[in-house]
C-alpha cells in the first residue's frame, strides 16, 4: 500500500515521500498515529502544499528533542529493585520503569516505546540503553542497579 509520509521517520523516509508499506503497518500505525495518509492524488496535492508547515513542526520536533539529548545523553540513573542473594533480579527491569526514574530525577517525560535496551536487565550492575528522541537524535543512558533490600 502506497502512502506519503508527514513526518521523517528512521528507516521510512523522510516528509512528503511516498513510500510503499505493507497494508496492515500503514493502516494500524502510519495512519492511526497520524504519521502519513494514503497515497491518493488529492493526499500528495495536499502534502505537497503543506510540506513546509510539516516541515516547521519537524524542525520544532528536532530542536525540543536536541534540548533533552543534552540534558539526558550519558547521565547515570539508579533504580532499586528486589534482588537474591546472587544478584539476580526477581523479574526484569522495563522501559516503563526507566521512563518513570527519568521522570521522576530530571523530570523529563520520555515514552517507554523510545527507550530501547541492549539486552534484559535481569541481575544487579551497569547497563546502557537508548532513547530515540527523534528520527535523527538518539540518547544513551547509563543505569545502574541496585539491590532494595537492606541486607545487601
Amino acid at each position: 500500500m502506497k502512502v506519503v509520509l508527514l513526518e521523517n521517520l528512521k528507516k521510512l523516509g523522510n516528509i512528503g515521500d511516498i513510500i510503499d508499506v505493507k497494508r496492515g503497518f500503514a493502516r494500524n500505525f502510519l495512519i492511526s498515529n497520524k504519521k502519513a495518509v494514503y497515497a491518493s492524488k488529492e493526499n500528495i496535492k495536499q502534502v505537497e502544499k503543506i510540506k513546509n508547515n510539516l516541515k516547521e513542526k519537524d524542525d520544532e520536533k528536532k530542536k525540543i528533542a536536541k534540548e533533552i539529548f543534552v540534558k539526558i545523553n550519558e547521565k547515570e540513573f539508579e533504580i532499586e529493585k528486589l534482588s537474591t542473594e546472587n544478584d539476580e533480579l526477581y523479574g526484569s527491569v522495563k522501559p516503563s520503569e526507566i521512563s518513570k526514574t527519568i521522570y521522576k530525577d530530571i523530570n523529563i517525560e520520555i515514552k517507554p516505546q523510545n527507550i530501547q535496551l541492549k539486552q534484559e536487565i535481569k541481575s544487579l550492575g551497569n547497563f546502557e540503553a537508548k532513547i530515540e528522541l527523534h528520527s535523527e537524535i538518539e540518547a544513551t543512558i547509563k543505569l545502574k542497579i541496585l539491590s532494595s533490600d537492606n541486607t545487601n
